[in-house]
């Protein structure tokens, strides 16, 4: 059974700082591709970040990059973690923040417009955190 179990949202000051996790477990984490998105009220999902498990790629659109940085920690076999780390956070940036994990045989993923795509290529979605930044 795939599980995603997301952490780390909350308040923050216009400026600051957080860092989101999510534990996965539940599948052959080298042929997948685990990423971030969010969707604030009244808008759209937008895809944000995503490491290619397998190789260590790592993308960013163009909202977000130079700004956060998702990485992994895989000291656990059976666990895989991602991390999201949020750095000069604006209040433009409050949303729900959804952890996604997709099947990258062939880069079918990180290949695709996956930022655009959301469920169409990611099969598995966490229950989201709550990011809120206040000015």
């Amino acid at each position: 059974e795939v599980r995603l179990v997301e952490s780390g949202g909350g308040l923050v000051q216009l400026g600051g700082s957080l860092r989101l996790s999510c534990a996965t477990s539940g599948f052959f984490f080298d042929e997948f591709a685990i990423g971030w998105f969010r969707q604030a009220p009244g808008k759209e999902l937008e895809g944000l970040a995503l490491i290619s498990v397998g190789d260590g790629r790592r993308f960013y659109t163009d909202s977000v990059k130079g700004r956060f940085t998702i990485s992994s920690d895989n000291a656990k076999n059976t666990v895989y973690t991602v991390y999201l780390q949020m750095n000069s956070l604006k209040p433009e940036d409050t949303a729900v923040y959804y952890c996604v994990v997709g099947w990258n045989y062939e880069d079918r993923v990180v290949a695709s417009e996956w930022a655009r795509l959301g469920r169409e290529v990611f099969d598995y979605w966490g229950q989201g955190t709550q990011v809120t930044v206040s000015s």
